[in-house]
């Protein structure tokens, strides 16, 4: 896959990857149960992204409008430490990452879908938007996937970071070993 020079370089620089979830992470369909909770789905291919920028030492975060107890039990099992949810300002979380975290804003990536994402992602070093991602939200992107929001999006920019900071083909190689990665640590280590 050929990259976009500068979003090569601007993934190259990404050390905390921030995503919305509605739209990004999901489809950005809203289903209810009858009791008003909301169900949402989430693509194990994305997740599997996330956890790869992890053990390559990138950070992640989410930052999203809604809340949701679904998000909270995602955030979880793919160990995403940095959740906002409820967020009507998405500009104030970010402030709030930015100083948790001791990163430059130069130093983080978005994926986002709509206007709510825009002012986050214009000051980020490196934006991404899935392809079904409103027109003012595409036009502005770094890159744009061209997979859709909870259909691979995320985990086609997840490559995409690997590969521009030259960690994807070891992380595909320890996928293929017979070893463990416990197992092939300690044989590295020998």
């Amino acid at each position: 896959m050929a990259l976009p020079p500068d979003a090569t370089a601007r993934a190259a620089r990404v050390r905390l990857m921030i995503f919305d979830v509605d739209g990004v992470l999901t489809d950005g369909g809203l289903l209810f149960t009858g009791q008003g909770d909301t169900m949402k789905g989430f693509n194990s291919l994305d997740g599997h992204g996330a956890k790869l920028l992890r053990e390559a030492g990138i950070d992640t975060a989410i930052i999203t409008g809604r809340k949701s107890e679904i998000v909270a039990v995602r955030a979880k099992e793919l160990r995403i430490t940095h959740l906002w949810q409820g967020v009507e300002d998405k500009r104030v979380a970010f402030a709030e990452l930015l100083q948790q975290t001791g990163l430059a804003a130069g130093q983080c990536g978005y994926m986002g879908d709509d206007w709510p994402d825009l002012a986050v992602m214009l000051q980020c070093g490196f934006a991404a938007a899935p392809a079904n991602a409103h027109p003012d939200v595409l036009s502005r992107a770094h890159w744009v996937s061209d997979k859709t929001g909870g259909h691979g999006a995320v985990r086609e920019v997840t490559d995409l970071i690997l590969r521009a900071q030259n960690q994807y083909d070891a992380l595909l190689a320890a996928a293929c070993s017979p070893q463990s990665p416990h197992e092939a640590h300690e044989a590295q280590a020998r």
